[in-house]
């Protein structure tokens, strides 16, 4: 008869919690995601093999997503954020298209090539965070000579896990610029100082382009003279110059400087981190695999995973940038640390 009675409740819509209570109420977060890590000069050859070999209509965006193991369907880096590496060879475009996903890339190698957001060329370097928040049209063009590779960024896992993403294609395949290139960064990279002429603050930064060239600065201006974190190093947080929170509010990035002989304490928090290696080289122990990266290698660390950097070099930095869905925990009140 109780048999019974489950299949009859189960043809109700209906399921008895207490069969179900030690799955719903963890004692702490169970990410199905595990640290990986993806090196560069084992992917780089093949995105330029399938550049050559694949047309634009055969693929128009040539990138290898970076497929965390415990998250191959639908395929994902972390439980909300996805990585994924590009390649545009010179005389290409890509099709203009929005979607409700925020998006960025940062800037790995190549030069001559740009995203139009909105109307606004914006020029890409190596080292350089170019936004594309949710639903602005994007597309790029590439003017210069050998190919461009770049980082891509998006929280489209997070979006379609909400069921709120949206996607729509430009009438046209690329946009024609209607404002000065680069006049956004030109306008409001300067700091402190922001165009009072154009109060719109919103929930996305207006830079097009955070260059590398100002990180540089940055991390200079500041020398030796600051402690910095004791987990994750002199760590600056590229910021919204309207309201001096995040790039986008679904999407945190941070630029990391670890100094010779640095090794941090052991930390984990709720959200989950990205990390692409600009710089030098080293080791990340994420729970219990020790994840030894270079120069431009990428590596995934879930949310509540223990981790710790190392910069075991004696003599030169380490500089990593990250990009995490803290904004978005956080809003949630469910932003949580342990530092050991």
């Amino acid at each position: 008869m109780t048999e019974e009675a489950y299949e009859a409740i189960a043809r109700l819509g209906t399921a008895p919690l207490w069969r179900y209570f030690g799955n719903l109420f963890n004692a702490e977060p169970r990410s199905r995601a595990v640290p990986y890590l993806w090196r560069y000069p084992e992917l780089r050859p093949y995105l330029l093999h399938f550049a050559d070999v694949l047309s634009l209509e055969e693929a128009e965006r040539r990138v290898l997503m970076l497929v965390n193991p415990g998250l191959p369907d639908p395929p994902a880096t972390t439980t909300t954020l996805y990585a994924g590496i590009q390649v545009i060879l010179p005389g290409e475009t890509a099709q203009a298209h929005r979607h409700s996903a925020g998006a960025f890339r940062f800037i790995i190698e190549g030069r001559g090539a740009y995203t139009t957001v909105n109307g606004e060329r914006v020029h890409m370097h190596p080292g350089d965070l170019l936004l594309t928040p949710g639903w602005h049209w994007h597309d790029h063009a590439h003017e210069g000579d050998g190919p461009m590779l770049w980082l891509d960024g998006l929280d489209f896992p997070l979006v379609n896990a909400l069921e709120a993403g949206f996607f729509e294609l430009f009438g046209e395949r690329t946009q024609k610029a209607e404002v000065p290139d680069d006049i956004s960064s030109r306008q409001f990279i300067h700091g402190r100082l922001t165009p009072a002429w154009d109060p719109r603050p919103g929930p996305n930064s207006p830079i097009g382009n955070y260059p590398w060239t100002e990180t540089a600065r940055a991390f200079d201006a500041i020398a030796e003279d600051a402690t910095g974190s004791d987990a994750d190093g002199v760590v600056l947080e590229y910021t919204n110059p309207w309201n001096g929170g995040p790039v986008m509010p679904t999407i945190g990035c941070r630029i990391a400087r670890l100094r010779p002989g640095f090794r941090g304490v052991v930390r984990r928090q709720t959200p989950s981190t990205i990390y692409h290696v600009v710089r030098g080289s080293g080791a990340s122990r994420v729970d219990d695999q020790l994840l030894e990266w270079s120069e431009k290698d990428v590596f995934a660390v879930p949310g509540w995973a223990r981790y710790q950097h190392v910069n075991s070099s004696t003599s030169q930095d380490a500089v990593l940038f990250s990009y995490t869905d803290a904004p978005a925990i956080t809003a949630l009140g469910l932003y949580r640390e342990e530092v050991a």
